[in-house]
């Protein structure tokens, strides 16, 4: 990518406010380590705002996730933090690995802004993927979050956190936020910080009521997500997920693409030496090509 991030980067990235009542907007980026561009994102909006500063009802966070792994450029150091946020450890509230230190101290931060302080909480938990890809949000179909996401114009996956448990998303819909997972493209491609950025810009709109023109960098800061990278609107449902387990030897076919179509027999991946081919006329989502993860594959359909 073009920009390089801080040398020690900061849990807080930036907040900001004018002062009027309104929603909170909690955005978090580097949940894994190894996907610094919502970080890269949330600097350049905030330092926008804070050279122009316009009029916002509540307020928006930026909170750097996995520090430690974002430092350096690795997915996580013992665990993934988006596989820690059960509700058995957050009852347990043990601190026995790095990744479970970092999300209480999310926690711990998030707690400093009570529902009460805010007409409504929202969040944006910024990703990217190992493979090329167009952008796209993944919902839990849970509170308001569906109908939050179809506000935003990119491709739409459901039930990922219905699959994948101890993720931040479902974590925050469990205590009554109203969010997304946004996945901005491949992890070192630069559009992806330019799909972060469009996205935070217009959740700031949606949550906050910003007057986008206010703004200097607009409207390329927003047109290049939402008109030049984004696909047209679009809805998926997980149907199968690929699981791996540890010292399972698993390679992916060169090439596959997030939303690439699939056919029924046809050869995905190898697993321990023995042939992965599909069972359905469907299309393929978020393939392994990293070295960490437990998720081979994933296919999902068309609603």
């Amino acid at each position: 990518m073009n920009e390089e991030l801080k040398e020690e980067i900061p849990r807080i990235i930036g907040e900001y406010s004018s002062g009027k009542k309104g929603s909170l907007l909690f955005v978090t980026g580097g949940i894994h380590g190894n996907e610094p561009s919502g970080i890269k994102a949330l600097e350049r909006v905030f330092k926008e705002l804070n050279k122009t500063k316009p009029e916002i009802k509540g307020k928006i966070l930026g909170v750097a996730g996995n520090k430690k792994a974002l430092n350096k450029n690795q997915r996580y150091i013992n665990e993934d933090l988006n596989r820690t946020w059960t509700q058995e450890n957050i009852d347990r509230g043990g601190r026995d690995t790095h990744e479970t230190k970092e999300m209480f101290d999310i926690i711990r931060i998030l707690d400093q802004y009570s529902e009460e302080d805010f007409t409504k909480r929202y969040f944006l938990d910024c990703h990217t993927t190992s493979s090329a890809s167009l952008p796209y949000v993944s919902v839990q179909v849970v509170n308001d979050n569906d109908e939050w996401a179809h506000r935003f114009p990119t491709y739409i996956i459901r039930g990922f956190s219905d699959i994948i448990t101890g993720d931040i998303d479902h974590y925050l819909s469990r205590t009554g936020m109203t969010g997304f997972v946004f996945e901005a493209g491949q992890h070192t491609d630069v559009r992806s910080v330019e799909n972060h950025e469009g996205v935070i810009w217009l959740a700031l709109r949606e949550a906050c009521e910003l007057d986008l023109e206010k703004i200097s960098t607009y409207p390329e800061c927003v047109d290049r997500f939402a008109k030049k990278n984004a696909p047209p609107q679009k809805t998926f449902e997980i149907i199968y997920r690929h699981g791996l387990d540890e010292g399972d030897v698993f390679e992916m076919q060169d090439g596959y693409e997030n939303f690439q179509k699939i056919k029924k027999g046809e050869l995905l991946a190898t697993q321990n030496g023995q042939a992965v081919k599909s069972d359905w006329d469907a299309y393929i989502f978020m393939p392994l090509y990293q070295s960490q993860g437990n998720d081979g594959f994933f296919v999902v359909k068309e609603v």
